[in-house]
């Protein structure tokens, strides 16, 4: 499948953002959620941004005060994912003008459209920003 769920969490461990890509119940993806961002939270700059964890891969990337979280296959590829990662904060960048944890607190619908445009299934389907954005740009026309 591919991508299993993306998160985007603060400093301080709060999730702002989690989408699934797989069935997991409430207690489970807390319980998920907990262990992987003290893991990556914990690790120094030094390290490198890849993190094994139960049977997902965790690729990980800090952009000012978000961390950008991505489970994926143990089997796909860590820097496609990193770059699919840059790829977000790109587009979120362009939309919002440098994003940050207030512009996905606020604006949660945008940011959650953005993913669905760019991820289906766990495979990500969309990569150029115009593409992405453009659906977004004609509901803020039309409203």
């Amino acid at each position: 499948m591919g991508i299993r769920f993306i998160l985007m969490v603060n400093k301080q461990g709060q999730t702002r953002l989690a989408q699934y890509y797989e069935y997991l119940t409430l207690e489970e993806r807390r319980a998920l959620e907990g262990e992987i961002v003290r893991k990556c939270l914990a690790r120094t700059e030094q390290q490198c941004s890849f993190v094994e964890h139960r049977n997902y891969k965790i690729v990980y990337r800090r952009y000012a005060s978000l961390f950008f979280l991505v489970g994926v296959d143990n089997d796909e590829n860590e820097l496609a994912i990193l770059e699919f990662i840059h790829l977000l904060v790109e587009t979120m960048d362009r939309h919002f003008g440098n994003v940050c944890e207030l512009d996905i607190m606020f604006h949660l619908e945008k940011a959650h459209f953005m993913l669905e445009e760019m991820v289906m299934n766990g495979c990500i389907v969309e990569t150029s920003k115009a593409n992405i954005l453009a659906p977004i740009q004609l509901m803020e026309k039309s409203s």
